[in-house]
């Protein structure tokens, strides 16, 4: 069991700070580029995961993948294990500790990629809306850029709390067509993550947050860690992976 290092340098006392007040922070050029490099080649193999899935189904929606335009594809790392690097590396620790305290689970993990020329827009919601039980605590976002990401391509806008107003979880309605689940309705545009490539938005599954469509000639590909501070379940029989025991790596990263 390793000892997580100090947070300094990465996750400053400011960023703790914003994450109270306001929901969430951005850490940018952080992820080594071996880890950037491990999660792009995966890529690829999330997408054709949800293509063989909706060819299986003789279907092109499948929840929230449409064929060729947008894919969350979920719990990659069950079947390409070389994902733990990343996803209990001690940068991860160093986020969860900063930000949950000295437990932490890995809850989910999925890429989120929104294919060239005609990558959909994803509407406004809490990660915890997609969550069935409304009394969970809420848990962490880290939103990793594969790629540079931008406005014209689709990047994240997120409402701090100071905004929104709201630090509670709220109920969504389903958007016919797209099959989003939608709990914010407002004027406020949110604060655009405009970063580039191995940056981190960091954020609570309480704050709202929405992207555009992607515009460009070029996939935009980001990739999804999700940590709780207690135990939660993907389903009655999957439990989340421990990672933090007081401030202690208790993972296995292969």
């Amino acid at each position: 069991m390793a000892i997580v290092e100090s947070t300094a340098g990465i996750v400053t006392e400011q960023h703790r700070q914003q994450f109270q007040q306001e929901g969430w922070f951005l850490l940018k050029n952080v992820v080594p580029q071996e880890h950037l490099e491990l999660l792009r080649r995966n890529a690829q193999y999330a997408i054709d995961k949800c293509d063989a899935e909706m060819d299986h189904r003789r279907v092109d929606v499948l929840g929230l993948n449409h064929r060729g335009k947008r894919y969350f594809s979920a719990l990659v790392f069950k079947e390409r294990p070389e994902l733990r690097q990343f996803l209990f590396s001690d940068l991860m620790a160093q986020i969860c500790q900063a930000t949950l305290g000295p437990n932490a689970w890995l809850f989910w993990e999925q890429y989120v990629i929104k294919c060239a020329d005609k990558g959909m827009k994803f509407s406004w919601h809490q990660d915890s809306g997609y969550v069935g039980d409304p009394n969970h605590k809420p848990y962490l976002t880290c939103w990793i850029t594969l790629d540079d990401v931008t406005e014209e391509n689709g990047t994240v806008y997120l409402l701090p709390y100071s905004v929104s107003g709201i630090r509670t979880w709220v109920k969504h309605i389903q958007e016919p067509g797209s099959n989003d689940l939608v709990g914010y309705f407002g004027r406020e545009r949110g604060v655009a993550v405009v970063a580039p490539a191995g940056s981190i938005a960091v954020f609570s599954s309480y704050v709202f947050h929405s992207s555009g469509a992607n515009l460009t000639n070029r996939m935009r590909r980001v990739y999804l860690a999700q940590y709780s501070a207690q135990v939660m379940h993907r389903s009655d029989t999957d439990p989340s992976d421990a990672f933090l025991a007081e401030g202690r790596n208790i993972s296995s990263s292969t």
